[in-house]
């Protein structure tokens, strides 16, 4: 198992479809998960959102502009470049079609650990902002 920072930064690899890791590797059971566009309060929930994130955008480019551990909890500023190549699910009646537009977007996070791994990521970024640049 490797530090928090490691998988800090492994989980927002996960997180934006950067790779194929095991989540139940990174992330508690009951883990919640909460952003602007996404919510979940289990591993099961946070799988199939991934999943459904993962067809959506390609290309991915994640640059941490800085990252600092402060007892259980790791804090997070970093940067998501991407292209918009596939359907991207917001819920069951709202998807986007692939746009093919090209996003950059500024994340802050907070991790929260419990036994090794994540308890708890809130992410904050401008969600319209990730829309407009998605719908061009």
């Amino acid at each position: 198992m490797g530090t928090r920072l490691d998988i800090a930064e492994r989980a927002l690899a996960v997180g934006v479809g950067m790779t194929s890791d095991d989540i139940a590797e990174i992330f508690t059971d009951d883990a919640v998960v909460w952003s602007p566009i996404l919510y979940s309060t289990s591993l099961d929930e946070l799988a199939e959102t991934f999943a459904d994130r993962d067809l959506a955008f390609a290309n991915h480019v994640v640059a941490i502009r800085s990252i600092e551990q402060v007892g259980n909890r790791v804090y997070i500023e970093w940067q998501l470049e991407a292209d918009h190549v596939d359907a991207y699910v917001l819920t069951d009646d709202d998807v986007i079609e692939a746009t093919g537009n090209h996003v950059v977007v500024g994340v802050a996070s907070v991790l929260e650990f419990r036994d090794g791994k994540v308890a708890s990521a809130r992410s904050y970024f401008d969600s319209m902002a990730f829309l407009e640049q998605i719908l061009g």
